[in-house]
């Protein structure tokens, strides 16, 4: 993967990745990278059709001018196609195992850091709690993270109460895709008995606006020690969704703090309108 420009914007980030498949986020996946303040490599998991250059060409960069390692990996593809993230999520979660293991071998360090955007969070999470990844893991945070799903404006338990049309959807959509929506078997059975596992940091930053995840708490953990950061309560006049979540600037200086609270970062709180990348995401997506 070869590392691309730093982007501002989710559509311009999708465009460069359209037009240069295999490219890497800037900053990342260099292993021979050591940091003297940060000693665990930071795992980067985009989320579903994209790849890990449409999504983190902005949070890489800053990770890297911060002083951390990051590292960042196209997981749940087909053969032969440039999207990714879009196959069964819990071949994704092994996928992402073996990335982890390569980081660790190749950087020496015993555990990581695992931030997972949309989709990569539920993978992320898949790994640490169902795969034995807590062993490798001090941290895992959810960005827009489909913790227990989305219903699309009340079309999930529509289609749910319809024989067959969640099939259908799979094949229009993706399967990955219909994995994360609200009751899914997947989301049901990585929740069971409790949604995070002992000796792992667990924190979900999200959105009152995410225009995926429906309601907005579904993105919450609910058992006991999780954090669950919501946008808006710090600044109620940004209300980025869920498509830039991970381009708007207060929400990066948010995963900042996040990961080193004695070295507090707050990006001037702007008004961001609702609605803000998604035209230009889907029409450098599928234009």
């Amino acid at each position: 993967m070869r590392p691309g420009p730093p982007q501002n914007g989710h559509g311009t980030a999708a465009r460069y990745a359209r037009d240069h498949p295999g490219t890497a986020p800037p900053g990342a996946n260099d292993f021979s990278c050591r940091s003297k303040d940060h000693s665990r490599p930071v795992v980067l998991l985009h989320g579903t059709d994209a790849n890990a250059y449409s999504d983190w060409a902005a949070i890489s960069p800053r990770l890297r001018s911060a002083g951390y390692c990051p590292f960042a990996v196209n997981y749940g593809g087909r053969p032969g196609e440039d999207s990714f993230g879009t196959e069964d999520i819990t071949r994704s979660a092994y996928q992402v195992a073996d990335f982890v293991a390569r980081v660790r071998a190749e950087t020496g360090a015993p555990r990581v850091d695992l931030i997972g955007y949309s989709q990569g969070a539920t993978v992320a999470r898949l790994y640490v709690n169902r795969l034995g990844g807590a062993a490798s893991v001090a941290r895992w945070i959810g960005l827009a993270s489909p913790t227990y799903g989305g219903v699309l404006y009340g079309a999930v338990p529509i289609a749910q109460a319809i024989p067959g049309a969640l099939d259908v959807a799979t094949q229009l959509v993706s399967v990955a895709a219909v994995q994360q929506v609200q009751g899914s078997p997947l989301l049901d059975d990585l929740n069971a008995g409790g949604d995070t596992v002992a000796g792992v940091e667990y924190t979900t930053i999200g959105s009152r606006y995410d225009e995926v995840i429906q309601p907005a708490d579904n993105a919450a953990l609910r058992s006991p020690g999780a954090t669950n950061i919501v946008l808006q309560d710090s600044c109620p006049v940004d209300l980025t969704g869920h498509f830039h979540l991970v381009y708007d600037p207060y929400v990066i200086d948010l995963l900042l703090t996040t990961l080193d609270a004695a070295r507090p970062r707050t990006a001037p709180c702007v008004p961001v309108p609702l609605g803000t990348g998604i035209a230009e995401l889907i029409e450098a997506t599928y234009n």
